[in-house]
Parts: structure tokens; C-alpha cells; sequence
């Protein structure tokens, strides 16, 4: 009677594996996503950008990374690597979920920033999907 048991929870639990695998691992599984569009901007307003550009005025204050995200599978995040000249100044995770997102990190520029930037969007596993470049003036 005893090994019966012990066969019965046996199978119960490979029985158990077989069932939850499928959603554990589409769980796990982000999927490609893709950036329909990012712009650098003064502000965003109601989810959209505002002033957006690819030069601004070091005087500018902050300026902001605006990305659409599409084609999402599941909830997950995409990073904003944010660059002067060569030099990485900010990291910022960003939350997307299925099956699309706006979302937007922002930089405040000091008054010697003057010259090209760039932001990098990757994915949750640190694929680069995008780069924008940007310029601040005297």
C-alpha cells in the first residue's frame, strides 16, 4: 500500500512538470519586442512628445527619450543607456507591457554638455534594439 502511495505521488508530480512547463516557460519567455519609434524631445504630454528635435540648446534644461514599443509578448522591460560622446551617464529600466507601450526616460543636461549624445534602447536581455543620437549647442 505504501509503494503504491509513493508511486501515485511520483506521478502526480511528473505529471505535474509536464502540465506547468508550458506556462512557466511563456512566463519566462519575453519574446522580441521592437521599437516602433523613438525621438528625443523637451517634454512629453498626454503620453506623446513634445518639441522633438535632434539638436537642442545646452541651456535646455532636461530633455526626454520617447520610445513606442510594439510587438510585446509579455510584461518586461527595455533599458535607456544614455551616452556623452563616449561616456555612459545614465541607465534608466523602463516597464513595456503586451501589446504596446509609450514610455520615456529624461536627462538633465549640465550647462558643459555641450556636443553629440546618444541613447541606446535594449531589451531585457541587453540586446541593442535602437539608437538615437542627439547634439546639444552653446
Amino acid at each position: 500500500m505504501k509503494r503504491f502511495f509513493s508511486l501515485v505521488s511520483l506521478y502526480g508530480a511528473i505529471l505535474s512538470v509536464f502540465l506547468l512547463t508550458p506556462f512557466l516557460t511563456s512566463a519566462q519567455d519575453t519574446g522580441p519586442v521592437k521599437v516602433a519609434a523613438t525621438v528625443m524631445c523637451k517634454n512629453v504630454t498626454d503620453r506623446e512628445p513634445v518639441d522633438a528635435g535632434t539638436s537642442f540648446s545646452v541651456d535646455v534644461g532636461k530633455l526626454y527619450c520617447f520610445s513606442k514599443i510594439t510587438e510585446i509578448q509579455n510584461s518586461s522591460n527595455i533599458v535607456h543607456v544614455w551616452y556623452f560622446g563616449d561616456t555612459e551617464r545614465a541607465r534608466v529600466s523602463l516597464n513595456v507591457n503586451p501589446p504596446a507601450w509609450r514610455t520615456y526616460s529624461s536627462k538633465t543636461i549640465q550647462a558643459h554638455e555641450i556636443g553629440a549624445w546618444r541613447v541606446e534602447i535594449h531589451d531585457a536581455s541587453g540586446n541593442l534594439l535602437e539608437t538615437v543620437h542627439f547634439e546639444t549647442t552653446q
